[in-house]
């Protein structure tokens, strides 16, 4: 059997070629595309980071400034029975007034925040640290600093003792000692009573060395000459 064709003459395909539809392929997304649209997903996916963070580093508004900077004021402080007229913030320590204003270094900074003890002064015979307390709190009052124990050229018997009884090595901590000391056998005299005093309702019977350490515990010596500081304290008082 013979197989149609077309026309010889204008070659027409077979009607059977002409007449079939081309087989349909569903539609697939291009790779760029596809690029396209994750880009504009993660663009809009961090808007919100970039416009949080344009916000926060935009310079705040004179008006949301709360704490408006306060001028320095004339603060009087009696040191060692001079008096100083320091130009002073309010917010600057005992501590700093005494070493960067009054020049007074003897006073020494340890830790910065009443742990250490080496920042040990009087105020009005009581010892405290100065690098806690405001200088502005301490206008009227009579601040004995390390340069103030001595008198008239003569060494108070606390420092010879120190002297006598190697009590200090390094010699940074020795000014909040020596501080520390002298108010010690002060309250000492004046009856007060410590934690390990045995009936803290009646005066301490004797300065023992337990009462020392004590009474001496918020002042720290780094290179340990804690036997020595003891010692030095104990003929302090045997010699008052």
């Amino acid at each position: 059997m013979t197989t149609p064709t077309g026309c010889q003459h204008c070659g027409d395909a077979p009607a059977s070629e002409s007449t079939a539809e081309p087989t349909a392929t569903p539609s697939q997304p291009s790779r760029r595309r596809f690029l396209q649209s994750a880009a504009a997903a993660a663009t809009i996916g961090a808007a919100p980071h970039l416009r949080a963070q344009t916000q926060a580093q935009a310079p705040a508004s004179p008006a949301s400034q709360r704490n408006p900077v306060v001028p320095p004021r004339p603060v009087t402080l009696t040191v060692n029975g001079r008096a100083y007229t320091l130009q002073l913030e309010p917010r600057v320590t005992l501590l700093d007034a005494l070493r960067e204003y009054a020049g007074l270094m003897g006073t020494k900074k340890g830790c910065d925040r009443g742990q250490c003890g080496a920042c040990t002064v009087l105020v009005d015979g009581r010892r405290i640290n100065s690098c806690l307390t405001l200088a502005v709190m301490h206008e009227g009052e009579n601040i004995t600093t390390v340069e103030g124990l001595a008198s008239n050229g003569a060494l108070s018997p606390v420092q010879a003792a120190f002297i006598e009884h190697d009590a200090f090595q390094c010699g940074y901590c020795t000014p909040g000692q020596l501080c520390s000391a002298t108010a010690l056998l002060s309250e000492f005299r004046n009856g007060t009573a410590s934690t390990v005093t045995a009936d803290v309702r009646a005066r301490p019977a004797s300065l023992t060395d337990d009462e020392i350490r004590e009474r001496m515990s918020g002042n720290i010596c780094r290179c340990g000459a804690y036997v020595n500081i003891v010692a030095a304290v104990r003929a302090a008082h045997d010699n008052a």
